[in-house]
C-alpha cells in the first residue's frame, strides 16, 4: 500500500479506489469540509485575488480548491474567462449552507461570448473545485459545510 509522508513524520495511506490521499492530520491549511470530504483551499479575499481566481491553471489536485470570501452576503455571479479546466462552482450562504451548485462549468470558448452563472441566491462564500467533484461526493443544495481558516 502506498503512503504519503506528513510534515510531522507520520504517514497517511490512500483512501479511495481513485487513489486519493487523506489530508495529513497536522497539515495546517485553510480547509472547507463537506461531510467526510475536505478540500485544502487557496483564499480569494481581495478584489485582485477574486479577479484572477483560478485563471490559467492547467490542472488542480482533487483535494484542492479556491474559496472566495465576500465581505457580506449577496448575489455573486461567476464566469469562466481564461479558466482552462472545468469547475464545480458552489455558492454557500452566511450560515455555511450550500445554496447553489453549478456543476462542471466549462471554460469559455475563444471567440464566443463568455456567459456568467448567476444563481440568484445570496452567498457569502463561493468554492471552486474540479468539475465533477460535487456529483462524486454527493454534495447537494442544503448541505452544511465547515470552513477552517488559519
Amino acid at each position: 500500500m502506498e503512503a504519503k509522508l506528513c510534515p510531522d513524520g507520520s504517514y497517511v495511506s490512500r483512501i479511495s479506489p481513485k487513489c486519493e490521499f487523506t489530508p495529513c492530520p497536522l497539515e495546517k491549511q485553510n480547509q472547507v469540509c463537506f461531510k467526510n470530504y475536505c478540500f485544502n483551499v487557496e483564499l480569494a479575499k481581495t478584489a485582485e485575488e477574486m479577479k484572477n481566481g483560478l485563471m490559467f491553471r492547467e490542472n488542480m489536485d482533487s483535494d484542492r480548491g479556491m474559496l472566495f470570501i465576500f465581505e457580506k452576503e449577496g448575489e455573486y455571479p461567476f464566469w469562466m474567462k481564461n479558466t482552462l479546466i472545468p469547475l464545480d462552482i458552489i455558492w454557500i450562504n452566511k450560515d455555511k449552507e450550500v445554496v447553489f451548485i453549478s456543476e462542471n462549468a466549462q471554460p469559455c470558448e475563444e471567440g464566443k461570448p463568455c456567459l456568467s452563472v448567476n444563481p440568484d441566491k445570496d452567498a457569502e462564500y463561493v468554492l471552486e473545485v474540479n468539475g465533477g467533484t460535487a456529483e462524486k461526493i454527493g454534495l447537494k443544495v442544503g448541505d452544511k459545510i465547515t470552513i477552517s481558516i488559519l
